[in-house]
């Protein structure tokens, strides 16, 4: 009985770190394209941020490889590390206006962070060049600003608005249902972030299937 017990315990702890490898060495489904609300950063973070007033428009928080079964995963994998020399000057001039540090400042070490925790896990598809150029396409091709606007939703101190009211008229432009996240602010929740979903390759959008993290039955603030 003990050296069944014994044989178990190891194949489950196998199986464990099987998949841990797989999760962390490039496996993916899909991509999430994330945009985050610079003021809601500003607002939840413990550091101020460094401009007092942030920026009025969706900027990219990054392009994540991810798996159905956890979306939060692959994470960290091994890869090529960031290389500013590949960010060539007119893409740099251009990511500081699509993929800001809206919290710092310091845009290099942000894309830094990001393509060594996210992008890393997708090179076999899009190498670093790629990754950022196609980020900058998907951030150009849908301005979410614009589209709130257009339906009347803009950052407001007094209004709130339904999951339903912002998904709406960002699914009439995109044809694809997008996911909304927010972040609370003691008991207001606030709009924080919309994802598109893309396929594999990243050319491709499709809706996003996954949890929201904004609860559809409490209404969102937009400021």
């Amino acid at each position: 009985m003990a050296i069944l017990k014994s044989t178990l315990a190891f194949l489950v702890l196998a199986f464990a770190f099987f998949i841990c490898y797989v999760m962390s060495s490039g496996s993916y489904d899909y991509f999430q394209f994330v945009q985050q609300w610079p003021p809601t950063n500003c607002r939840v973070r413990n550091k101020p941020c460094t401009k007092p007033r942030p920026l009025q428009n969706f900027t990219i928080h990054g392009l994540w490889p991810s798996n159905y079964s956890n979306p939060r995963m692959p994470s960290k994998c091994t890869g090529s590390l960031f290389n500013f020399r590949k960010v060539y000057p007119q893409l740099r001039s251009d990511l500081k206006i699509s993929w800001p540090d809206v919290e710092s400042g310091n845009d290099t070490r942000f894309w830094e962070s990001e393509w060594n925790k996210h992008g890393r896990c997708s090179e076999a598809s899009l190498n670093q060049m790629q990754y950022f150029e196609r980020s900058h396409a998907m951030w150009i091709s849908y301005n979410i600003t614009e589209i709130l606007k257009n339906a009347s939703i803009v950052p407001s101190a007094t209004k709130n608005w339904t999951y339903s009211d912002i998904v709406s008229p960002i699914k009439r432009a995109t044809k694809r249902t997008p996911l909304l996240r927010c972040k609370y602010d003691k008991s207001t929740q606030l709009l924080h972030e919309v994802v598109f979903c893309y396929e594999y390759d990243a050319l491709k959008q499709i809706d996003c299937n996954g949890t929201a993290g904004c609860p559809n039955q409490k209404v969102i603030s937009f400021q």
